[in-house]
């Protein structure tokens, strides 16, 4: 890795949040205008401005809003994120989305969302590559200090969090003006 990519900015962090969407097959060319969520998302917009109309989002978009986390995730970046979708979110215990966005979890959630966003643009051909150099996985340091595991199979993507849960990249390069959004079918856990 780049020392780019390795640096660690307050303004990562927050974009941390902006892990919202990814429409493109994990190794896919970068189209143009990917449809996420039903909604088309433009490269030129940030990561919030593309996430608030994508209809599998809005779990996440919610979080980000009650963590305070959408200045940060409309900056420069770039980020990387990996945006999980509302089945995601549902998959967790009942009561746990409603519990994390009260004000007195602020700080849980925000570390949560934050460890979804890696600060750098990591394409899947980037992530494959870093996979490729280390023998099969690589390390990424997240926004909150954490690391998330990259793996892959043929052409697929799987990122695994410190509790050994492990998410599929079900839509990747999802180019945004701040970064690349990567969506997942799972919710990590730092």
């Amino acid at each position: 890795m780049t020392n780019a990519r390795r640096s660690w900015t307050s303004t990562a962090a927050a974009a941390a949040l902006a892990f919202s969407f990814g429409a493109a097959l994990p190794v896919a060319a970068l189209a143009k205008n990917p449809m996420v969520g039903g909604a088309p998302m433009y490269a030129s917009k940030t990561i919030v401005e593309n996430a608030v109309n994508s209809k599998d989002h809005t779990t996440l978009v919610a979080a980000v809003k009650a963590a305070g986390l959408v200045e940060t995730l409309s900056g420069p970046g770039p980020f990387t994120v990996f945006a999980p979708t509302n089945a995601a979110f549902a998959k967790l215990p009942p009561g746990t989305v409603d519990t994390l966005v009260k004000p007195e979890n602020k700080g849980t959630l925000t570390s949560i969302l934050t460890y979804h966003v890696v600060p750098g643009t990591y394409t899947a051909k980037d992530l494959m590559a870093e996979v490729k150099k280390g023998n099969g996985e690589a390390l990424l340091k997240t926004a909150n200090g954490g690391q998330l595991l990259v793996t892959s199979k043929g052409k697929k993507v799987f990122v695994t969090d410190a509790k050994g849960n492990t998410a599929t990249v079900t839509t990747a390069n999802v180019m945004q003006s701040n970064g690349v959004i990567h969506v997942v079918n799972g919710v990590l856990q730092p």
